[in-house]
């Protein structure tokens, strides 16, 4: 069963740009096929996220329009969220800050050429389907997901998981080392922001991506043990509830 607090998947094509309004039509989950994960995502998964969170909805914590998952690049706003026959299409529009221009100009270039939603599972809204003829022997069948972001990437999620298992040792020393920094300067900002819930999703939900990427990294790890048949060491996930919890208190 699948635990990470905060997932990553990777998105799809580019369906359609308009330099006159500087907005983009995407795709930004596709349905009824499976994924590097095992997971088949089926029409309706997102319709309760689009309707409490999206574009339409009166939250002020709409689902956000990232560069790279990152809670603190935000590039533009989603103006409709919608499930056709094929996936989850999303219509946005670009901010004018410099960050949203420079994804722009990558959009022009061909640099953005994916998509990717971040994400959190709902275990009663998933269900494991037997398979035999499956390399896995089954998959997920996903109903439900709670969707929190859309963003653009210059590699998606599942390839990103491929690099990370084909980083030398000192490259991932590097990205780990990336990953601590943003994740003390994250907390330190959510530290600062605390009395104020809704500032503080930002850097909540920033925690749960780093998370997410050191397990990834993690899992990279034991992968590479597991080959020179070395003792593995056991990861656990870390518990970003507590230290909201200690923050609130």
């Amino acid at each position: 069963m699948k635990t990470t607090s905060y997932s990553t998947k990777s998105g799809f094509e580019i369906k359609d740009m308009d330099s006159a309004t500087r907005k983009v039509a995407v795709y930004l989950a596709k349905f009824d096929n499976m994924d590097s994960d095992g997971d088949v995502i089926r029409k309706g998964a997102f319709a309760k996220s689009i309707m409490e969170h999206g574009p339409q909805s009166a939250s002020n914590r709409k689902i956000a329009f990232l560069r790279h998952h990152d809670w603190q690049q935000p590039i533009g706003k989603f103006l409709e969220l919608s499930e056709d026959n094929n996936g989850l299409l999303a219509v946005a529009e670009m901010g004018r800050s410099s960050l949203a221009e420079d994804a722009w100009k990558d959009y022009e270039d061909g640099i953005i050429r994916e998509h990717s939603i971040g994400f959190q599972y709902i275990k009663d809204k998933m269900s494991f389907v037997e398979d035999e003829t499956l390399p896995m022997k089954g998959y997920y069948e996903i109903r439900e997901v709670k969707l929190y972001e859309g963003s653009a990437v210059t590699f998606g999620a599942n390839e990103m998981t491929n690099v990370i298992s084909v980083m030398k040792s000192e490259e991932r020393a590097t990205f780990l080392n990336q990953l601590n920094l943003s994740f003390n300067n994250t907390l330190k900002s959510l530290l600062e922001r605390r009395e104020s819930s809704e500032g503080a999703f930002e850097y909540e939900m920033k925690l749960k991506y780093i998370n997410s990427q050191l397990l990834q990294l993690a899992s990279a790890e034991s992968e590479i043990h597991s080959v020179k048949n070395e003792p593995l060491t056991i990861v656990t996930e870390f518990d970003w509830f507590n230290v909201i919890n200690k923050i609130n208190v």
